[in-house]
């Protein structure tokens, strides 16, 4: 990490559980401020959700500003983005990690147009927009104590098919693309973009195919590494990436996935 006075800014979207709480607490640890968004959240609720992050984060010494917005709504965008800039002065790091799974698993040929919107403007439509305008200001702003960076939380369903939740995964696949053209688009303008992508990570959203994936992981050759992933885990990748533990790296995917999308014969 470059030497500063003042601790870098990372903006994280779906920040309040799982893997972006991970996230928010891994950079908070390691020095950062968090602006930390969030879609709902009872007000003051230090026991789970967004506030309790901000509890757990301010324990590291961070500075955590809660920001409510839906990410998928785009008129919303600009004042997210004022609002963070307003508090921070500045985004150092922009960590894209919302998202959504559908509301009900089904097979390729029962998907509904709603459930494929819902999870397009969501996962995917909604991030490309807002690094629009989080790469509009970290261009304008004064970036000679840090090298700003764009991280993308996409899955492993960019690449693995699942066939009962095939939204999704075009979804992910999309967000992936999304990452690819921004680093193209932005590595002139001296802003490092990369692609970190989870594997069978055990938060909310895998909680209701628990027992379908401890079979998985504990009683097949499905992983290299016989455990689930951690929200910890990609928080530490992340870390890595935002202290410029890879600088001649833009554009790559880094696969937190426990060697799941190994080949193998």
């Amino acid at each position: 990490m470059n030497m500063k006075t003042e601790r870098p800014v990372a903006f994280i979207t779906g920040a309040s559980r799982g893997i972006g709480r991970g996230v928010a607490l891994s950079l908070a640890r390691a020095g950062y401020d968090i602006a930390g968004n969030f879609l709902t959240a009872p007000q003051g609720d230090t026991t789970k959700g967004i506030y309790e992050v901000k509890r757990s984060a301010e324990e590291f010494g961070a500075k955590f500003i809660p920001f409510p917005a839906d990410v998928s709504d785009i008129d919303a965008h600009d004042k997210l983005i004022s609002d963070v800039v307003a508090e921070f002065g500045r985004i150092d790091i922009f960590i894209s990690n919302a998202g959504v799974a559908p509301d009900k698993r089904n097979e390729l040929l029962d998907v509904t147009p709603e459930s494929y919107d819902r999870l397009q403007n969501i996962n995917c439509r909604g991030p490309f927009f807002l690094s629009q305008k989080v790469a509009a200001q970290m261009i304008k702003q004064d970036n000679s104590y840090f090298t700003p960076k764009i991280i993308y939380v996409t899955s492993v369903s960019a690449i693995v098919s699942s066939h009962n939740r095939g939204e999704y995964c075009v979804s992910k696949a999309a967000l992936s693309m999304t990452a690819r053209l921004f680093a193209d688009a932005l590595a002139s303008k001296g802003i490092l973009v990369y692609e970190v992508r989870p594997g069978i990570i055990e938060t909310d959203m895998t909680g209701a195919v628990k027992e379908k994936y401890n079979t998985l992981i504990y009683k097949t050759n499905l992983l290299l590494q016989k455990r689930w992933g951690t929200p910890e885990d990609i928080g530490r990748a992340i870390v890595s990436l935002a202290n410029d533990d890879f600088p001649y790296s833009t554009g790559s995917v880094i696969n937190i996935d426990g060697g799941l999308t190994v080949d193998r014969l």
